[in-house]
């Protein structure tokens, strides 16, 4: 039986004129279509999340921060919030149609400390270790379970403040030009997470607009060199990063004026390197 499938198949070929020997093609013929052409990569680009639940009545704000002296030179800072209208730890009730990364342990607050990668605080409190006579700037917002933060003002606050050389904590003036805050893309996204990349940010006390501040990205995959894209946002939302391949990737966030120059104040860029993987990551 072996044998007879073996014979049918070269007839097969034969019919066809598939000879390995013949270097001919047909009259007529434009020849084979070449298989070792890769498909082109779709272009990175930037899609809108669209609707989310907005808890529009949902509040956030700060107790007075309190620093207790540890060691000579540093201050250990503690922070408390009070919530409203919003569920710390509940998952956002779209989160299942968002096809993008989403917290098991629910929403929660991102807090921003000089624009380093945020802390999630899942419980409305942090301490955080700082050096005497250092000046900071601190922006906390609640947070949907797949990260992306409330937009009302109300569900948010920012605070410019020092820790003085004996230890104290000093609250600072609010700088009168905006701010930037970046929040996403932050650390490693595997399998289907890497599909919808969320690129969310803050802005404080500033409004984009066509004819004013603006906020340029510049989005890199180092390790596919031609997956990039340098795109300028003129309306504060929340947006997906879509066709990043995966590797070791990168956002620069700057905000601009309106004449696409950078935005002069402290606070008015962020960069962020984040992991897009197909599979999970083997930790040795």
């Amino acid at each position: 039986m072996k044998t007879l499938v073996q014979f049918s198949a070269v007839a097969a070929m034969a019919a066809f004129g598939f000879s390995s020997c013949n270097n001919s093609a047909p009259a007529g013929s434009t020849g084979s279509a070449d298989s070792t052409k890769s498909v082109p990569r779709a272009a990175v680009a930037i899609a809108k999340v669209g609707a989310s639940p907005e808890f529009a009545g949902a509040t956030l704000t700060m107790k007075s921060p309190t620093a207790e002296k540890v060691g000579k030179d540093s201050a250990k800072v503690s922070f408390a919030f009070d919530v409203k209208g919003y569920e710390l730890k509940g998952q956002t009730a779209d989160n299942g149609t968002k096809s993008c990364a989403n917290s098991k342990d629910g929403q929660h607050i991102h807090f921003i400390l000089d624009n380093a990668p945020y802390k999630a605080l899942y419980e409305p409190k942090n301490e955080i270790t700082l050096a005497n006579g250092t000046e900071h700037y601190l922006l906390c917002f609640l947070s949907r379970s797949y990260h992306e933060s409330l937009k009302n003002k109300e569900a948010a606050v920012m605070i410019h403040f020092k820790i003085d050389e004996k230890g104290n904590f000093k609250k600072l003036e609010d700088p009168k030009t905006p701010l930037l805050f970046y929040s996403r893309p932050k650390g490693d996204y595997i399998g289907k997470d890497t599909a919808n990349i969320l690129l969310d940010f803050y802005v404080w006390h500033g409004t984009l607009a066509a004819d004013g501040y603006k906020v340029k990205a510049d989005i890199s995959n180092e390790t596919i060199p031609t997956q990039t894209l340098s795109t300028t946002i003129d309306k504060w939302e929340s947006n997906f990063i879509q066709n990043l391949g995966t590797g070791k990737c990168k956002v620069v966030l700057t905000l601009v004026d309106k004449d696409g120059k950078p935005a002069e104040g402290p606070q008015t860029s962020g960069t962020r390197e984040f992991n897009l993987s197909a599979t999970d990551i083997v930790k040795k």
